[in-house]
């Protein structure tokens, strides 16, 4: 027992590890948020429920079968013909079968029918709009570990030019070239330089995290593969807002939701209606009755008589049921459900304004985006060049540690800013192609 724990236990071990030590593509992580959410999940047995509800509309329409049965006993007496009272007991069995149909109910069983296939439907479109969110959120969280990763690269190059420069200002210092003020300063920048990369690296590990809870995966971090996108290709952005809004208003499940919603009011506002009609059933029934009799007789109270009876009958009958006064329920009834349905038209009113004033508002963010991109790409060409000159001019000890530090400083700040904006730009064209149909990028 105790090897066989052993093994197990070494095996669990094994299983962690490699699952700690896998790295995730993004349509990995973005498979398995869908397949493994729990809200999704209690979506999809909603959706069973509804199913289900399909099935008893169906059944509706089929007659009903009952069996019963009965057995009765009676104690008592009667006056008999001589005057005297004699004992009349007895005892009766009943058996039956009776069986019903609707044969008009205003078609309310019809749109009862309708209207629960239009529910399943409904269903497929909450799930995948609960799905739609579900990945963009991923995906979100995925760019901003690889965001993560890159200001971490910043900060360890960074590191590393500070450390290379205390190694020189040592040197210059103990030779005499340098004052010892020189020396401080450039220990400071190298302090500051190995905070920034403490933060950076538990900036990826909160980004990290923050993806593996989103994954709903217990106890663990995760790694992932880097995206290799083209953000250079902008072909989204030559579309217009309105032609991305008509292709999203076509396919996104939350217009189609809202679609449905709309039949099934007005399903609910026909079944209403449909307490108006005469509604006519027809009923079936078979019944055997049998009876055993004893009492006594009439010439002697001690001899006695057994009477058998055995009944068998059946029945068929027609129901016609006429509303005529019902105290206005059936007429209220009526008219809330058409208020309703007024009130869902105005929800798909509200679906299509929200959706165009979403995509505008992606397309706006977008083209700013890649504006605020160019730019960023631009400013670290020209830091990176002016950084390059001031190191060979602070090497040749035409400028002071300071203003080197503040000319490093600047490259730094124009590094961060343009792996931000390279990540926000790669997110809103990500936002705006999910709008229009294509699919996430991934292995």
């Amino acid at each position: 027992m105790k090897v066989l724990s052993l093994i197990v236990g070494l095996g669990l071990l094994s299983s962690l590890s490699a699952q700690e030590n896998k790295v995730w593509t993004l349509k990995e992580c973005v498979d398995y948020a869908l397949e493994n959410n729990i809200s999704v999940k209690q979506s999809e047995l909603d959706k069973n429920i509804a199913i289900e509800d399909v099935k008893v509309a169906k059944w509706n329409f089929a007659p009903n079968l009952n069996a019963s049965a009965s057995q009765n006993f009676n104690f008592g007496s009667s006056i008999g013909v001589s005057g005297a009272r004699i004992p009349a007991d007895f005892r009766s069995n009943n058996f039956g079968i009776n069986s019903s149909v609707n044969l008009f109910d205003g078609f309310a069983n019809v749109h009862s029918l309708k209207q629960s296939k239009l529910n399943v439907e409904a269903q497929d479109a909450a799930i995948a709009k609960m799905k739609n969110d579900i990945a963009l959120n991923v995906v979100n969280a995925y760019l901003q570990i690889l965001f993560a990763k890159e200001q971490f690269k910043v900060a360890q190059s960074q590191l590393e030019i500070s450390e290379g420069q205390v190694r020189r200002i040592e040197e210059l210092y103990k030779a005499g070239v340098l004052a010892e003020g020189d020396l401080l300063n450039i220990k400071s920048t190298m302090a500051n330089d190995k905070q920034s990369l403490i933060v950076a690296e538990n900036t990826i590990t909160i980004t990290s995290l923050n993806l593996a809870q989103l994954l709903q995966l217990e106890g663990m971090s995760i790694e992932v593969e880097e995206v290799s996108v083209d953000i250079q290709n902008q072909t989204i952005l030559g579309n217009d807002v309105s032609t991305i809004y008509n292709k999203a208003n076509e396919s996104f499940p939350e217009i189609k939701l809202a679609e449905l919603n709309i039949l099934s009011a007005e399903k609910s506002v026909k079944i209403a209606r449909a307490s108006y009609y005469p509604s006519l059933t027809a009923s079936f029934g078979m019944n055997t009755a049998y009876q055993h009799r004893q009492s006594t007789t009439d010439i002697s109270p001690f001899l006695f008589s057994d009477q058998i009876s055995d009944n068998l009958g059946q029945s068929v009958m027609f129901s016609l049921n006429i509303p005529i006064f019902n105290r206005y329920q059936f007429r209220s009834n009526v008219n809330k459900s058409k208020i309703n349905y007024e009130k869902i038209k105005y929800n798909l009113e509200s679906e299509q304004l929200r959706l165009q004033q979403t995509i505008q508002t992606a397309y706006t963010d977008a083209l700013a985006s890649s504006k605020s991109y160019d730019a960023a790409t631009t400013s670290v060409g020209a830091q990176t060049k002016a950084f390059d000159y001031a190191q060979e001019r602070f090497k040749a000890g035409a400028i002071n540690s300071y203003d080197f530090n503040q000319i490093k400083n600047n490259l730094v700040n124009a590094q961060s800013q343009l792996i931000q904006s390279k990540y926000d730009f790669m997110f809103k064209l990500k936002v705006l192609e999910f709008y229009f149909g294509v699919p996430f990028a991934g292995k």
